[in-house]
């Protein structure tokens, strides 16, 4: 039995607290990542963000309230923080030839 199920890509940015909240509206609203995973500055994960075409409504983002408090309430005790971006096809590459 094979699994056609094509890998995951990870991509990984580091951002500043404040801009935490804004960053992960921006990643959400492009619809190109299932999931979100924000680590604490000891590596442990804070929050994990699982996104679905259902999170996406007329491009506008659409994330519960709870969650965009979550990560707000992070950002103001991190000076930065790394996010782990979950896609199911590869980023696009900026500034092609």
């Amino acid at each position: 039995m094979s699994d056609d199920k094509k890998p995951d890509w990870i991509e990984e940015i580091e951002v500043a607290g404040e801009k935490l909240v804004e960053e992960v509206k921006r990643i959400a609203a492009e619809g190109k990542a299932s999931r979100i995973r924000i680590y604490e500055p000891d590596g442990d994960i804070a929050v994990d963000i699982p996104l679905t075409v259902g999170a996406i409504a007329g491009g506008a983002v659409v994330l519960a309230a709870p969650v965009l408090a979550i990560v707000g309430a992070l950002a103001a005790f991190v000076s930065k923080v790394r996010i782990e971006i979950v896609r199911e096809d590869p980023p696009e590459e900026d500034g092609a030839d």
